[in-house]
């Protein structure tokens, strides 16, 4: 396993701490757990990112909005 330096704000990095102590866990648990976490809760957007076109299709779906163009959301409804 790897190992990498984070920056934090001192205040942060004594509330870790402090739950750490309190928890008598590893910072290095705690971050894990938060980071698979994170992870899932953006894991549907990655699927959709690797879908081929799938980027390029909202792209250009924004570029539409800002002309004026595109669907109102009632006409893809009916």
């Amino acid at each position: 396993m790897g190992a990498t330096t984070l920056r934090l704000p001192d205040e942060k990095l004594r509330l870790i701490r402090a739950i750490a102590g309190y928890e008598n866990r590893p910072l290095s648990k705690i971050f894990e757990e938060l980071l698979d976490e994170y992870i899932d809760r953006h894991r549907e957007s990655l699927e959709l990112i690797a879908v081929p076109g799938f980027v390029e299709e909202c792209k250009k779906g924004l570029e539409e909005i800002k002309k004026g163009d595109g669907k109102d959301i009632n006409e893809m409804v009916d």
